[in-house]
Order: C-alpha cells, then structure tokens, then sequence
C-alpha cells in the first residue's frame, strides 16, 4: 500500500504533468512537425503557441474565483479530463481557425491545475514534508517535457494527428489513474501552519509586490526557450526535428530535476537567497546560444533553464509561504500564476510578432537575458522588514 503522502504528492506530480508538461510544453517540439506538415506556416504556429499562455492566463486569475463555486479537487479532476478532450480535438487538421480555442483552452485548463491543484496536495502534506511535497509536484513538469520530447520524434513521421492522439492518450490515463485521490480526506495535521511567521494582516506589502515583478519578469527567458527552443534547434540551425526533439528532451531532463534540486538548495540557503542566485545563473545560460552553438553548450543551455523553469516556479512558492504564511499561500500564489501568465501571454504574443517579423532568434534570447537580469536585482529586496537575508 502506497502511503498517503505520495499518492498525494504523485497526483498533484500528474496534474502538472498534463495541464504544464504536456499540455503547454508538449507544443514545443510539435512546431517544426506542424509546418513540415503544413498544418500551420511558421508565424501561425509561434501565434498558436501564445494563444495556448493567454489561455493560462484566464486559467490562472480565475482559478481562486472558481474554486469557490467547485471544490478545487473537483476543478482538478474537470481540468484534467478537459485537457485531454481537448488534445484529442487538436487531431483534426482544420486549420488555425480551429486549433487556436482547442489550445486555448488547453491553456486555461493549465492555469486552473496550476493554482487549484499544487495548494491541494501542499495543504494534505504533513508540515514537516511540505517542502518536499513541493519539489515531487513540480516535477511533473518536467517529467511531462521529457514524455513529449520522446513521443513527438517516435510519431513525427505519422504526422501531427497521431502526436495530438499520443498526448490525448496519455493524458487521459493520468487522469483516470488519479481520478480517485483528488476525491480522498486529507491528512489529519494537513490544516496546520506550514511555518511559524506570523501572517500579515493583508498580503499585498511591498516584497510580495516586487516578488510579484521579478517573477513576471521570468517570462521574459521562459518563452525563447519553451515556445521557440526545439524550432531553433531543428529549423533555425537546420539540424532537424530528431534534433530539435533530443535537446528538448535536456530541457526537459533539467525540469524533472529542477524543483527538487531547488529545494536542496533552499534548506541550506533558505528560499531568499536560492531564488536570486537561481534567476542570476537561469540569465546566463539564457543567452548563452547567442555565443556559441555547439552541441555541449546547447544542452547545457537546455539543461540548466529547464531545471530553473519550474525550479524558479517551486523557490518563489516557498517564499511566498515565506513572506505571508501558508494561510495566505493561495492567495498570493494565484496572484504569482496570473501575473506570472499575464506576462507571459504579452511576451509570447510580443515575441512571435518580433519572430514573424525579423526571423531572429538569438534576439528573443538577448530579450530574455536582460530580462531576467532585472528580476534578479528586484529579487534583491524582496523581504520583509527585520527579515534576514
């Protein structure tokens, strides 16, 4: 019998799986396949993939609004079986008419298992494996990279409807795997503090602020390499799409590993000194393709901002439990995942005009590079007064 800790902390590992891993990232390495198809020309494809993060973002900022109407496990278990319906409506090739709602909603139901379903699993946890319950679910990202960066290389040659299907598949057995988990009690201490600061009578002081800002400003370096990474590889070097898809496969690798590394680091250096020195060494490797293109340096590349993707997602959650305490952590995390998917959904719309425009990528990596380098100076600052740093 599986203890309860994990088979929470594995439910909530498949509902970020589904809803970011495959669902959302699962995108990246289909665009070549898509324009080899002629599905979609390249700037369609780039505009689909921002259509899927503004779907995020209503996701996100509706998400605590909606689970006052659902109870969030519920929502959780809908979103994952929209999810689903939704990939297996992308295998019809109609055009970008009408995959762009499909990917939305893909988004949105994302967005939905981002705020709803990590605060499920955190709050079941007993106190003293929060933090490790954190790092098992935000691995399902990455885990959920790596499923897509194996399965669009091996079907690439059955076209993108068998790809779409692949997902569809997978996604609805996890979801029916974990269908029954999201339904249990919690366990009996789940309801205790997670941390001994006292909870600030509101949330919205000034380090949650500029928390909020550096974090928004992550988008800037999440979407050259989780929209345009595998294209780069695989059109812009013109090494392939086996290629591109093997070097998503790093990205992914550094995303299963990330989270939990993250949370290694942050009980020796606490969470405030492990998000700035992660968002400094995420912006070097940024834009260390604009240097140099060699195959070492572009998995490192993929390695190292895959692990800091979610692992930036799973430091800037435990400062937020930090800063205002777990009773406040749903709240101000909703605030993080929509602000956090507002920004990105400008960047990547932003982006994909800057690429349909001028067709550089290396100037989508010097934008997220500078980007990041802003959010590591706020990072700086974000805490509270007579906090250490």
């Amino acid at each position: 019998m599986i203890p309860t800790f994990w088979r929470d902390s594995l439910a909530g590992l498949c509902a970020l799986l589904v809803g970011i891993g495959i669902a959302r990232f699962g995108y990246t390495p289909l665009i070549p396949v898509l324009i080899q198809h002629r599905w979609l020309d390249a700037g369609d494809a780039a505009y689909l993939g921002a259509t899927n993060l503004a779907g995020y973002v209503g996701g996100s900022l509706l998400a605590a609004w909606l689970s006052r109407l659902v109870p969030p496990a519920r929502l959780a278990q809908a979103a994952m079986a929209v999810t689903a319906a939704s990939l297996l409506a992308c295998s019809l090739p109609w055009g970008f008419a009408w995959l762009a709602p499909w990917r939305f909603l893909a988004g949105f139901t994302g967005g939905l298992l981002m705020v709803a379903a990590v605060p499920v699993m955190l709050a079941r946890a007993p106190v003293a494996l929060r933090a490790r319950s954190n790092g098992i679910v935000f691995t399902g990202v990455g885990i959920g990279v790596i499923a897509s960066g194996t399965l669009v290389p091996a079907l690439a040659d059955r076209g993108p409807a068998a790809i779409w299907l692949g997902m569809a598949a997978v996604t609805a057995v996890l979801a029916v795997l974990t269908w029954r988990q999201w339904a249990a009690e919690p366990a009996a201490d789940a309801t205790a503090p997670a941390i001994a600061l006292a909870v600030p009578a509101r949330y919205f002081t000034r380090p949650v602020a500029l928390l909020l800002v550096a974090y928004m400003l992550d988008c800037a370096a999440f979407v050259p390499h989780t929209v345009f990474w595998a294209d780069f590889i695989a059109r812009g070097l013109g090494r392939g799409i086996e290629a591109g898809g093997f070097f998503w496969i790093f990205f992914g690798l550094g995303a299963m590993c990330g989270p939990v590394l993250a949370g290694l680091v942050a009980e020796r250096l606490g969470f405030y000194r492990s998000m700035t020195a992660g968002i400094g060494i995420k912006a070097a490797f940024v834009v260390l393709p604009i240097a140099t293109q060699h195959p070492v340096a572009l998995a490192a590349s993929a390695l190292v901002v895959g692990a800091l993707t979610p692992g930036i997602s799973a430091l800037a959650s435990g400062r937020v439990a930090e800063l205002v305490g777990f009773a406040g952590h749903r709240q101000v995390w909703g605030w993080l995942t929509g602000g956090f998917a507002i920004s990105t959904a400008a960047t990547g719309y932003a982006m994909s005009w800057l690429f349909d425009t001028w067709h550089s990528y290396y100037m989508l990596f010097a934008i997220g590079g500078i980007g990041l380098t802003v959010a590591m100076i706020l990072s700086v600052f974000v805490r509270n007064p007579g906090e250490q740093p």
